[in-house]
């Protein structure tokens, strides 16, 4: 490569004084780099002209690829730094519905101001299946609960705080009281997957009060339709004050009082990414974007 930069500017300049002079290198130390290239491609690349030389038409198809090679190595260069400043690449992340909605807008509008050529790779999903996906490599980072007994290879950052609440349609019958856990006997409701954190949480709750588990009509891992179905299943449920809000206005959905609180579940919440996995510049960057955000 260095011979061939070196090449490429005794071409421009037509005169390897003056390019040895450009080079700071000896003229001979030049004619010996124009050598070793003649060698190399079998075939004379200068020809003389008075005290001048110029390219032969072997000369003019390497100095063609010549150029070709030096801009692609400075392509290069240029893409390795901006991968390395964070400025370029993509992440893959995985978001359980609660931080799609809370910490993702801001933070990946902020990245798009800093490196809008970095690409985010979003999937929303249970936190129970983005910890898998996270595990076989397959996501950088999940943006969600934190905790958990099986989680020994993955790395928790905290973020903020987060509290899951029992809510109902504003007409079913426990909406408009403070309840006891012995009121939710004869009460069905709508839950996640008995893998996902929650959903373990509420069914030990109330185990441990000596009731038994809730009465389960319908098991869905599809946040986006759970909203609708509460409403019009009058089933309970157990989500996120974060989510309660929105889906209160359009659903007519809040949250049922339970006396001490008994079934209000505190969660941190924040980013999980795998033990000694590499994470580039720009996933750094977003993690810190997210931490800026909830602040």
């Amino acid at each position: 490569m260095r011979d061939l930069t070196y090449f490429i500017k005794v071409a421009q300049l037509g005169h390897l004084g003056r390019a040895a002079e450009a080079l700071h290198i000896s003229p001979s130390a030049l004619s010996k780099c124009i050598d070793r290239l003649e060698q190399q491609y079998a075939a004379e690349l200068f020809q003389r002209v008075g005290r001048s030389i110029r390219l032969s038409e072997a000369g003019e198809l390497v100095l063609a690829h010549a150029l070709e090679v030096e801009h692609l190595i400075h392509q290069a260069q240029r893409q390795t730094a901006a991968l390395g400043q964070g400025l370029s690449g993509s992440i893959r992340v995985g978001a359980a519905a609660t931080s799609a909605d809370y910490l993702l807008p801001a933070a990946c509008s902020a990245l798009q101001c800093e490196a809008p050529n970095v690409v985010v790779e979003l999937q929303i999903g249970m936190n129970d299946v983005l910890r898998e996906q996270l595990r076989k490599g397959r996501l950088d980072i999940v943006v969600g609960p934190l905790g958990g007994a099986d989680d020994e290879e993955l790395l928790e950052h905290e973020v903020s705080g987060d509290e899951v609440v029992v809510v109902a349609h504003q007409a079913h019958p426990l909406a408009s009281q403070t309840v006891s856990l012995s009121d939710f006997t004869d009460h069905r409701w709508l839950l996640s997957p008995p893998t996902v954190a929650t959903r373990q949480w509420l069914d030990a709750t109330f185990i441990q009060h000596g009731h038994p588990a809730p009465a389960v009509a319908i098991v869905t891992n599809a946040i986006a339709a759970a909203p609708q179905l509460i409403a019009e299943t009058r089933l309970l449920s157990f989500i996120s004050r974060r989510n309660l809000a929105p889906f209160g206005r359009a659903y007519g959905l809040v949250e049922v009082q339970v006396q001490g609180a008994a079934l209000t579940l505190r969660r941190r919440f924040g980013i999980l990414h795998r033990r000694n996995a590499y994470l580039s510049p720009a996933t750094r960057r977003f993690m810190a974007l997210m931490v800026e955000v909830s602040q």
